[in-house]
């Protein structure tokens, strides 16, 4: 069980909740992102304590193969850890954007497409976010509406609140609004395509590059099921949410103490805690737990006991 350094990345779009949510301190302004957990060259999460603390993620994986991914994980993707975490503040709007599939990426010469999910932590008063199409469109249409400013009219503009879940899969074109706090599941990857960014001008007085031919190939012109899952809470009992080759994702919530049985799974485990806290004790080590811990279980652990501090929510995630 291990926990990992936070990579903060100062974006135009930013924020300043991820370093209070997370209890640590920063002089950087406009924290738009915090990985979590990544395995992207150039971004890896580095072991914050314990036995392995410095050593990269790709590291530990290679340290420990199947007995950290699953057996059925390390045949699949090797050394290479596949779930990228993040924690995202949106200060204002970011680009509407879509990412490649598999097929399309690998086409395009990177290793995979991006499928991702998105958790609300936290949504001021009228934040909102682009999910999926209106109504469909004729991708004869798409240029044109990109040229003529139109094309946000017909996107899915959805309410966000504190505990919303929405999935993003590959193709389907997407938008995080202004006010939006959220945790990121998604395939290892950092492949975007940028369609719309309201033209905003970086520090250099330039718009930012859009990517509208490539962004064609990628998307869903059909896909108009973007709205939020529906799902219920439930104290002590893990509820699914996503479902995917991908990841498999459930929301926990807990006043008492409550055990996960992880021993069918063949999967590590990524435990992101989104409000309370408490300890979680596996066979080989005990951890104290907050809110904004990420926290990843080797897949040879058959088990996981949490003790809420009063309580705890987490989103759990594992790959089977």
């Amino acid at each position: 069980m291990w926990t990992f350094e936070p990579i903060l990345k100062t974006t135009i779009w930013g924020g300043d909740r991820i370093a209070s949510f997370k209890g640590i301190e920063t002089d950087m302004e406009r924290v738009g992102e915090s990985w979590e957990l990544s395995a992207v060259e150039g971004d890896e999460s580095v072991v914050a304590s314990g036995p392995h603390v410095g050593l990269t993620l790709t590291q530990l994986v290679e340290k420990y193969g199947a007995r950290l991914l699953g057996k059925r994980n390390f045949e699949r993707f090797g050394t290479r850890f596949p779930l990228l975490i993040k924690f995202i503040d949106a200060r204002d709007d970011l680009s509407v954007q879509v990412h490649p599939d598999d097929v399309l990426a690998r086409k395009r010469g990177f290793e995979n497409g991006k499928t991702e999910m998105w958790y609300v932590l936290d949504a001021r008063k009228g934040a909102t976010l682009i999910s999926g199409f209106s109504s469909p469109i004729s991708p004869l249409d798409y240029r044109g509406m990109v040229a003529d400013g139109t094309f946000t009219n017909v996107l899915r503009q959805e309410p966000i609140h504190k505990g919303d879940v929405f999935f993003i899969p590959a193709g389907r074109v997407h938008a995080i609004g202004a006010g939006a706090f959220l945790a990121e599941i998604q395939q290892t990857s950092n492949v975007t395509y940028r369609i719309f960014d309201y033209h905003r001008k970086d520090s250099d007085g330039r718009e930012r590059e859009l990517h509208t031919d490539d962004a064609y190939a990628a998307i869903d012109f059909n896909d108009t099921s973007g709205q939020a899952v529906v799902y219920q809470p439930c104290a002590g009992i893990p509820v699914r949410v996503v479902t995917t080759p991908y990841f498999t994702t459930n929301i926990l919530t807990a006043d008492r103490p409550m055990r996960r049985n992880y021993s069918e799974w063949d999967s590590f485990v990524v435990l992101i805690v989104t409000s309370g806290g408490g300890t979680l004790t596996t066979s080989k080590r005990t951890l104290e737990v907050e809110a904004g811990t990420t926290v990843l279980i080797a897949a040879e652990e058959e088990g996981l006991e949490i003790v809420p501090n009063g309580h705890i929510e987490a989103v759990e995630t594992y790959i089977c």
